[in-house]
């Protein structure tokens, strides 16, 4: 080979807290309904830790970061909220086992995951994909992520997000179904995970919809804050 038809697009990317360095970002795996009263405002049925969870993707370039102008997404009436605790894995493997998946995980950062409702009900009900309801442009904003550093221990604490200053979603990250390591033990069975992987958690109770002009929050202790603006 010697060349490109046109030249590639940069690698999506994440900032590193304390470093010039970022963190490039190759694809963005997610975990569909893993804190129960999630599941339960839903209407779904929560899974059980022994159960398999769902996961699915979005593009690596809908990434966003803080403090960004996230426009309305159009072909949707309804875009909603969802605060997710991200890891971010800088080795990857297959069938990596539980008891060492921590080890793969380079740094956290606070993500939304947001999504456009209607469609995403619109191809439940049909049975349909949900790409376009959750893979739009700037459908992922991150934070700052901050290294794992020798820590082999899963992030504890509450995560959080409200609009225009209210509290809307307020959790805890040890109320996940699939708890990180067994999460990326899992999903390294179906598929070889690389550096560069993000892998968002999930998010609690408490989604909802955004309109233009709102501002969003996120919080998670131990690891950040995210703000983003809807216009």
């Amino acid at each position: 080979m010697t060349g490109y038809v046109f030249p590639p697009a940069p690698p999506p990317f994440l900032p590193v807290a304390g470093r010039r360095e970022v963190f490039p970002v190759r694809r963005i795996f997610c975990v569909g309904q893993n804190y129960a009263l999630h599941a339960a405002e839903m209407g779904a049925k929560a899974g059980t830790a022994e159960g398999s969870p769902v996961f699915f993707m979005k593009p690596a370039d809908s990434l966003a970061h803080d403090g960004d102008i996230i426009p309305y997404p159009p072909q949707t009436a309804s875009l909603h909220h969802e605060v997710e605790l991200v890891a971010a894995l800088g080795m990857g493997g297959a069938d990596i086992p539980e008891q060492s998946a921590m080890e793969h995980v380079f740094g956290y950062t606070v993500g939304l995951d947001l999504t456009r409702r209607d469609l995403q009900k619109l191809a439940k009900d049909g049975g349909k994909p949900w790409d376009l309801a959750k893979g739009f442009d700037h459908a992922t904003p991150c934070g700052l992520l901050i290294p794992a550093g020798a820590s082999q221990t899963p992030p504890q604490g509450a995560i959080q997000l409200s609009v225009n200053g209210d509290i809307r979603q307020d959790g805890q990250l040890a109320d996940m179904i699939w708890p990180l390591p067994r999460l990326i033990a899992i999903l390294s069975r179906f598929i070889t995970l690389q550096p560069g992987d993000i892998l968002m958690t999930g998010t609690p109770a408490g989604v909802g919809a955004l309109e233009s002009g709102d501002k969003v929050d996120a919080h998670i202790d131990g690891i950040g804050d995210l703000s983003v603006t809807i216009r």
